[in-house]
């Protein structure tokens, strides 16, 4: 018979049991962890481990504005200081926003440490993608991607291609109307890099069909890597699959070229599948993930750190006029010649251009961090870094530490100048692409696509944010609104005025290059 006073021994009870599944494992779990810890015969860096088996990842990956380091590591490091030991990803973690650490870390990869990213990376990007491979194996495709990216390459087919889609997607640009600048670049970049990767051209409906698949591709890899119908990571996976299939069916045709009798003036080396084909003995996967990680790699970096170069410039018209004055330049230069493309030579030109590249990269820290295991004892600077743990790089506290870069919040791309009095920064306090064995394949290229789109965005807009937009960093670095901006095209009148005012301040010195 029911009773209110057995009814309330149940709760009791049953509560009682929670406690007992829930709570003892995470007494336990504390205990053996400072156990562990006073028995632990290496002197690890101060830190802390947080919740069991999350640890502090939640914390650490929380958005914050991109141009910060986000509360998580300004805490941290004021509490610990720069090299520091936590839980992330399910693994015991150093983190480093030490710069000579982080070099020592890259440098010594394949000796000391190993790429390990988490495994839903390697699920999406696929088990041969450059990003997850270690070894002779990432060794043989770094190989194949830097050699179809050489000097040689880049000056004479892939120069010419990057001013093609630039001035394809400026062509389209309305004046007084806003659009969404970040997706104008992406566009930019993902028919770029099919043409380069496969040779499709932009505005086909196959390229626009695998544009729109790859946008879904995308949002996967920043999602939870939760493998469930209708998840972003789910739906992803799905879009890999879809992706894969467009590249295998233009591998198949290719081959058939190649076999064929037809096989006369056809260029089997100019796309990156058909250098893939002809030097190396790739397997047909192996080439699958390699054009997969390339498109994924060529093309997300370079859109947004193109975005940030945008938005800076945007609120620093005194660089956007020394930008016009250099590129006006490079452009009567090649007029008197009577060429009307950017030459390699032009590029070269472009020294002020690199500054505003270099200072974008650091300031918007397009890439924060790499995940490295640690595969042989270390010690450094007294600190224990134990063989098994996770060992995070972190480069944007490095970009934006105050000791390293005078004022580094602030937009300032004077300070690449040699002249400048605040200096050049040396090598360990600036890695935007990395370092090491693993140094991005594709940083010249990067370099060459922001530069060619700079220099005909300058030339032929202005431009101003139609509305308040802010970059965060997801950890991947996205704007929240899509950066609307609206443009004006510059007139000729208008363009020789701001040069003019541009060579007349030339000799003048500057205290202050905050925009005006």
């Amino acid at each position: 018979m029911w009773s209110p006073c057995s009814f309330l021994s149940q709760v009791v009870e049953e509560f009682l049991l929670f406690l007992s599944l829930v709570l003892l494992p995470l007494l336990l779990y504390t205990y053996l962890t400072k156990w562990k810890r006073k028995k632990s015969k290496y002197n690890l860096p101060p830190g802390r481990v947080g919740w069991p088996f999350v640890g502090e990842t939640f914390a650490y990956l929380e958005p914050h504005v991109a141009t910060s380091i986000g509360q998580f590591m300004e805490h941290h490091i004021s509490r610990y200081g720069k090299i520091y030991r936590s839980n992330l990803f399910g693994k015991p973690t150093i983190v480093s926003a030490d710069a000579g650490l982080n070099r020592f870390v890259l440098q010594n990869e394949g000796r000391l440490f190993e790429c390990s990213y988490p495994r839903s990376i390697g699920a999406i990007l696929g088990k041969w993608s450059m990003l997850v491979l270690v070894g002779e194996m990432h060794r043989e495709m770094r190989t194949i991607a830097v050699n179809f990216m050489s000097s040689s390459r880049l000056r004479a087919l892939l120069l010419p291609e990057v001013e093609h889609h630039a001035l394809l997607v400026l062509g389209t640009w309305m004046e007084g109307s806003p659009f969404s600048a970040q997706e104008e670049v992406k566009k930019f970049t993902f028919n770029l890099m099919a043409k380069s990767i496969m040779s499709m051209d932009p505005g086909e409906a196959e390229t626009e069909k695998l544009r729109r698949e790859y946008i879904t591709f995308m949002k996967g890899i920043v999602s939870p890597p939760l493998n469930f119908p209708g998840t972003p990571y789910s739906k992803a996976l799905k879009s890999r699959t879809t992706i894969l299939s467009a590249i295998e069916r233009k591998m198949e045709e290719r081959t058939k070229k190649t076999t064929g009798e037809n096989f006369e003036g056809v260029k089997d080396d100019d796309d990156l599948l058909g250098w893939a084909l002809k030097q190396s003995n790739f397997s047909k996967e192996q080439i699958l993930d390699l054009l997969l990680s390339m498109l994924f790699a060529g093309h997300e970096t370079s859109s947004v750190a193109l975005a940030l170069a945008i938005f800076f410039l945007e609120g620093c018209p005194e660089a956007v006029r020394k930008l016009r004055e250099e590129h006006f330049e490079i452009a009567e230069a090649k007029k008197k010649r009577g060429e009307c493309r950017l030459s390699w030579e032009d590029y070269r030109q472009m020294e002020f251009t690199q500054c505003v590249i270099n200072e974008t990269l650091r300031l918007g820290n397009v890439v924060r961090f790499l995940h490295r295991k640690v595969i042989k004892h270390v010690r450094y600077k007294g600190y224990d870094i134990p063989c098994g743990w996770k060992i995070l790089p972190v480069f944007d506290a490095v970009h934006l530490d105050s000791t390293m870069h005078e004022d580094p919040q602030k937009f300032n791309p004077w300070r690449w100048q040699s002249s400048s009095s605040s200096g050049a920064a040396t090598a360990n306090s600036f890695m935007p692409y990395g370092g090491g064995p693993r140094l991005c394949a594709g940083s010249e290229l990067a370099k060459l696509e922001i530069a060619i789109f700079l220099h005909h965005l300058v030339l032929n807009f202005r431009w101003e944010l139609a509305e308040p937009d802010q970059a965060l960093a997801l950890p991947f670095v996205d704007f929240q609104k899509g950066l609307p901006i609206k443009v004006h095209k510059v007139t000729c009148d208008t363009l020789i005025d701001n040069v003019s005012k541009g060579f007349y301040e030339r000799g003048k010195k500057r205290e202050n290059f905050s925009a005006i």
